[in-house]
């Protein structure tokens, strides 16, 4: 039952996100732009982590 409702769950999150795309590609491209964002200042915190962890936490 819960492999069934994960895919229902994939599949309506696809769905939506190809109507965005296809009614309103502008905002599509700031969600995108959003994210990657997110995904760069995750990066950027993570290397600040290790390079003070390799500093011995100081």
């Amino acid at each position: 039952m819960a492999v069934n409702a994960k895919k229902i769950a994939v599949y309506a999150v696809v769905v939506f996100a190809l109507y965005v795309i296809i009614t309103d590609p502008r905002t599509a491209a700031d969600y995108v732009l959003i994210g990657f964002q997110g995904i760069s200042d995750a990066a950027g915190a993570l290397g600040d982590f290790a390079t003070w962890v390799a500093k011995g936490g100081k």
